[in-house]
């Protein structure tokens, strides 16, 4: 997993919104990392965003490349797993967007193909990074809340039909699209990271304000393997658009985390933490995905690079990434099925 260049030279794959983020968060990084090619968008999104030297490519050709430590994959979710196989399978680290793929057996055979080559995937999942979140998750390790009774995810955004038109992907499922694949993808990584691994699940879905392709609102209830009880929902149809929010119910209390800030510590006997979250620039995308800043990306970039450099794993390798896929899989097939699905179904 090592690479042996001072400076890692990254290959980006997808110059869309996400991809501009990626590109703006490594000029941030410029002393340690260098954009070297990229795909998608054009010379003007890339010098915009910090890389006018940057090099643009089809992506057969940024895959073949050979003066690449990295790919970045920042495609739409559907293509991800493809894409992640190849950037593998050329001899490259990937680093992913969120999801690592669309379901468990693509997102194992990720897994499976770095290990054997030796090589690293990361899944961007940087609001664990955010210090609310780090505190709430020492808290939860050090027994200070209790043992958890009952988690709870609420993503309530709201997206007009112009999100959907700009970008015919994030209206189908086929494609990644979808309230709980797409927008509720990183809440539901931290429930279960905070709350840890689910058993099992249920779960309902409709189409409330948008054109028929994929759901737009879904809602699931969970049973963690410690017996803790979960409520996940998630919606692109509600407006004007609120932030999003988990709640962790304890023994000894209440805690509930807001998008870059901690909006409740309610614990007997132990006071809330110190959080310095000034100037973070998380930013809320409950009506704006573009409002969503680029300091997570930017945070979790250099723990990439550290892992990278260092020979290691990152704190979040591709392995829980696969975790998180497979949740999102089972609350997909409750809800298509009606029944309820246990994670062990899709191993």
């Amino acid at each position: 997993m090592t690479t042996h260049n001072d400076v890692v030279r990254v290959g980006l794959l997808g110059l869309g919104t996400i991809g501009v983020s990626h590109a703006k968060a490594l000029a941030e990084l410029r002393h340690r990392a260098q954009l070297v090619a990229f795909s998608g968008g054009d010379g003007e999104k890339a010098a915009d965003a910090g890389w006018p030297e940057a090099v643009q490519s089809s992506p057969q050709e940024l895959l073949a490349r050979e003066d690449l430590d990295v790919i970045a994959i920042c495609t739409p979710s559907g293509a991800h797993a493809d894409n992640a196989l190849a950037a593998l399978g050329s001899d490259h680290h990937a680093v992913v967007e969120k999801p690592l793929a669309l379901t468990a057996a693509e997102a194992d055979r990720i897994v499976s193909l770095a290990e054997s080559r030796g090589l690293s995937v990361h899944v961007i999942s940087q609001r664990r990074l955010e210090p609310e979140v780090q505190a709430v998750r020492r808290a939860l390790e050090e027994g200070l809340l209790g043992p958890l009774r009952l988690a709870t995810t609420h993503v309530h955004w709201w997206r007009d039909e112009s999100y959907y038109s700009a970008a015919p992907w994030r209206g189908d499922a086929r494609a990644g699209g979808g309230s709980l694949m797409n927008q509720g993808a990183h809440n539901v990584d931290l429930l279960r990271w905070l709350a840890g691994p689910v058993e099992a699940v249920t779960a309902q879905s409709a189409t409330l304000a948008h054109e028929p392709g994929t759901e737009d609102t879904t809602v699931a209830t969970l049973r963690f393997a410690s017996g803790a009880l979960g409520l996940i929902s998630t919606s692109t149809a509600t407006p004007p658009g609120s932030p999003a929010t988990l709640t962790l119910y304890c023994a000894r209390g209440v805690v509930e985390i807001g998008q870059g800030e901690l909006l409740r510590w309610d614990v007997d006997g132990v006071p809330a933490p110190q959080i310095d979250a000034a100037g973070t620039g998380i930013g809320v995308g409950a009506s704006d995905p573009a409002a969503i800043g680029i300091a997570g990306h930017v945070q979790q970039w250099t723990e990439i690079l550290d892992a990278m450099q260092e020979g290691r794993d990152s704190s979040i390798p591709g392995r829980d990434g696969a975790e998180t896929v497979r949740l999102l899989e089972a609350i997909t097939a409750a809800a298509a099925t009606g029944r309820t699905v246990t994670m062990n179904e899709l191993r």
